[in-house]
């Protein structure tokens, strides 16, 4: 019989593999497609004017920007599983 350690890693090989089967192989068209939508060219500005009234260069404005947009998904996202967790322990709840 395999050992815990060896099941957890078969595991997670097999949502490797899954998350693979995912990956569209024409991701250079669908980040073409995205790069020309207007609201790439509101966050450039964003990035120029963070940069211009935080005198940081637009790298770092623009890496704050991506930062503080995963802060927010990461954010919703958590307290979306926390309220789906609830909701579930309420409905086996006797």
């Amino acid at each position: 019989m395999a050992t815990e350690q060896t099941l957890i890693q078969i595991l997670n090989t097999a949502i490797i593999k899954s998350k693979e089967k995912r990956i569209d192989s024409s991701f250079d068209e669908k980040l073409s497609e995205v790069c020309n939508r207007p609201a790439i060219k509101a966050i450039s500005l964003a990035i120029s004017h963070l940069s211009e009234t935080q005198n940081i260069s637009r790298d770092q404005a623009a890496m704050e920007i991506v930062s503080t947009v995963r802060d927010l998904d990461h954010g919703w996202s958590d307290y979306l599983l926390i309220e789906g967790i609830h909701k579930v322990k309420e409905s086996l709840k006797p």
